[in-house]
């Protein structure tokens, strides 16, 4: 390594020569840059990947700017080398910097989340991979569903087709000996399949004015937020994609991000009919070689349009011109490990620090947006009707205290009447439950004892199809015992409530002759399963589904009259305070399901409190004064969006030195007149993946600096070995 010189060269514009210091951001939790010298022979910018020795090892990072002048010449090492990729951007620099300040995050981490496919910082090899050749000929379902995945142009190895369409690698083989499919050299067919809008889309008059000015916010290529606000059925999809056909004429990138990647496949059905081709996907379902190209694919420009889920937020696009947050109050974007933080309060933030439009898409906007709406600080777009003929459904409430179930059963006579009659007319109908497998807990009839999770304060869930209980929390399984692990009693444990598979259970025994399927995350092995299951709901193969939230939002199913939810109060207990909110828009979404197209729809809500707020704004359609005095409530008692939270949860092994470290902290909370601290408690899941758990709460006015009032907080207790502090700035769980 040549020693630095005494007085490094002078540098343009983030231009850096040999003998010059750069400072390096590595993707690890460090809190700043390290310091290396640019060798003979190599120049360097802002933004540049490059590879650096980190200790014994060789790792990957990004030049972040100049290097400290304070660290002395013989301790700093050299760049390795420079990785051959397009720069990072300096609007995508700030938006990690600011990122890890808002989040309290070391700025590693934040990096972490951009360079999360490793093996794209590698030249792609000359793999062999495939390509659909012909796709008339698919006679079995293990051919159609490769044929399904390859229907976007991507070329894609044997191993990853196999993957993909659940398939094994000899049906790959046999089609590609029958010509069906064509075998290309990966590196050279590996990027997105070219996209070509067309503009024969009929569009009503508030969906083509609402697209007017979606289309005038992209040309203008500043920063905006707009909320396209419009009812189930509206066609907000149709509109937002308008936006994003004129980004492509741009010349720039655009990216949607869902809340449920299994919930894309209708959504990408259009997408191709729109744009003769498959936009890019970014999701945890991906393979490793598919994530390696889609990443590199971003970064060089040659992915046009992005789909994905929350983590899509922070890949390296070279020039993003829109990015439209579909079902923007959902709570799936947040994101609740590592870096904690909410995808679309951080899509606002990109969007004004890179000079580019943000739609927020929703119809139940989050309390947090309308408020922004009625500030002036986010413009609104109205769609107020469903597109063409269809109307919104009616919506019942079935008062399970009046007309109760049989016994042993869960669906009241009323909504057994709703199907048996949907079906009769050929229609199709949905059950709802917001609850994955067969029973939520399991006791013995002899002691009382209770199923419990060795790793957290949990319940073990049924799921009798695969004949376990489940931790839904840290993923623990065991064999449903024949004996109680208590007393010993055999055939003593009874399954205690419901879930989708015993409403299940109970509709084959209703109704023997109906097509019933049940679609949950647990049953749904990936996006290509839940598009099939989505095909045969829209093609009438399904008679009944029943589901999760999974079913709730974004499919369009033009036979589906009968809707039932069938425990409408899961969720709004629990001391949650946006727990009315959540399921107002929760069962919303469920609602919004029927009645879509020429049939008329009915919404039928099991409820055993009829009169609660929330079930009186869903019959009476209300949601403006449901929202109004939500917002009244909030704002009497200080709480987000008209104040601040931030959550510490303190965690670890041993909980002698994790209450010990969370009362350290309470002792150092800070004095100030418009913050306040709440706790240290143990939190409702006080044992979590087997980490002893506590939680403080911070409130403050909405004025409060609340990342410098924590970092100077914690930066004053030293945690002990092995106990972790994790920060979440405006947390919606509270678990």
């Amino acid at each position: 390594m040549p020693p630095a010189p005494a007085s490094a060269p002078a540098r343009l514009d983030n231009i850096f020569v040999s003998g010059t210091r750069v400072g390096v951001l590595l993707p690890l939790p460090l809190g700043s840059v390290y310091d290396y010298v640019v060798p003979d022979g190599l120049t360097l910018a802002a933004g540049d990947y490059v590879h650096v020795p980190l200790g014994p090892r060789r790792v990957a990072g990004v030049v972040w700017g100049a290097g400290s002048s304070d660290i002395a010449a013989e301790k700093v090492r050299a760049v390795a080398a420079r990785i051959d990729l397009p720069q990072v951007p300096e609007a995508t620099r700030a938006f990690l910097s600011w990122v890890a300040n808002y989040t309290v995050s070391p700025p590693g981490a934040v990096l972490r989340l951009l360079m999360s496919a490793p093996a794209a910082l590698q030249a792609p090899d000359a793999r062999p991979g495939y390509v659909l050749a012909n796709s008339d000929a698919m006679r079995t379902d293990a051919r159609k569903r490769i044929a399904d995945l390859l229907v976007d142009g991507v070329a894609r190895s044997q191993a990853d087709i196999a993957r993909g369409a659940r398939v094994s690698s000899g049906v790959v083989r046999k089609m590609a000996d029958d010509g069906l499919l064509r075998s290309v050299p990966l590196a050279v067919e590996s990027g997105p399949a070219d996209l070509h809008p067309t503009g024969d889309v009929s569009l009503s008059p508030d969906q083509a004015a609402a697209a007017a000015q979606l289309r005038a916010r992209v040309r203008d290529r500043s920063f905006s937020v707009t909320v396209l606000d419009g009812v189930t059925g509206s066609g907000k999809t149709e509109v937002y994609l308008d936006a994003v056909a004129e980004t492509l004429a741009q010349g720039r990138q655009a990216l949607v991000l869902v809340p449920e990647i299994a919930l894309t496949g209708q959504w990408l059905d259009r997408f191709r009919t729109r744009f003769g081709g498959a936009p890019a996907e970014w999701h945890s379902e991906l393979s490793q070689g598919r994530r390696r190209s889609t990443w590199r694919a971003v970064a060089e420009g040659r992915a046009r349009v992005v789909v994905g889920a929350r983590s899509s937020l922070f890949l390296p696009y070279r020039d993003l011109g829109l990015v439209v947050v579909d079902e923007e109050h959902d709570g799936s974007y947040k994101q609740e490990e590592g870096v904690i933080y909410n995808a679309r309060d951080m899509a606002v933030a990109l969007g004004h620090l890179a000079a580019l439009p943000v739609v927020l898409v929703s119809a139940t906007p989050s309390l947090e947006t309308m408020t922004n709406v009625e500030s002036g600080r986010y413009t609104v777009l109205h769609l107020p009707e469903r597109h063409a003929a269809a109307q919104m459904p009616k919506i019942v409430a079935v008062d399970m205290v009046a007309a109760p179930p049989p016994r042993g059963a869960w669906l009241s006579p009323m909504v057994v009447d709703a199907v048996t009659a949907a079906l009769a007319e050929g229609s199709q109908a949905m059950l709802f439950l917001n609850r994955r497998g067969y029973a939520p807990l399991t006791l013995c009839r002899t002691c009382g004892h209770r199923m419990e999770c060795p790793n957290c304060k949990a319940w073990l869930v049924e799921h009798r199809y695969a004949g376990r209980l489940e931790c839904h929390h840290c993923g623990h399984r065991v064999e449903m015992p024949k004996a109680c692990p208590e007393c010993g009693t055999l055939d003593s444990l009874a399954a205690c409530g419901p879930g989708v598979e015993r409403v299940a259970e109970e509709v084959t025994r209703l109704f023997p002759e109906a097509r019933a399927a049940v679609m949950a995350s647990d049953t749904m092995t990936g996006p290509a399963a839940a598009a099939t299951l989505v095909r045969a709901m829209a093609e009438r193969k399904v008679d009944i589904l029943i589901g999760t939230q999974i079913v709730a939002k974004g499919h369009h199913f033009p036979l589906l009259t009968v809707v039932a939810v069938v425990d409408a109060d899961l969720g709004l207990d629990g001391g949650d305070l946006r727990a009315a909110e959540r399921t107002f828009q929760l069962l919303s979404q469920v609602a919004g399901r029927a009645g879509r197209a020429e049939r008329p729809g009915t919404v039928y809500l099991q409820t055993y409190a009829p009169k609660h707020p929330v079930m009186r704004a869903l019959i009476q359609g209300d949601r403006a004064g449901f929202l109004a005095r939500e917002a009244e409530d909030r704002r009497r008692g200080g709480w987000p969006p008209f104040g601040r939270l931030v959550a510490l949860i303190v965690s670890g092994t041993n909980p002698s030195r994790v209450e010990s470290y969370a009362r350290d902290l309470a002792r150092a909370a800070p004095r100030l007149t418009d913050v306040s601290v709440l706790g240290p408690a143990p939190a409702p899941l006080a044992l979590l993946r087997g980490r002893h758990r506590f939680r403080l709460l911070l409130r403050a006015q909405r004025s409060a600096n609340v990342q410098a009032v924590v970092r100077d907080w914690i930066r004053r207790v030293t945690a002990p070995s092995g106990v972790r502090l994790q920060v979440d700035i405006d947390p919606y769980s509270f678990l």
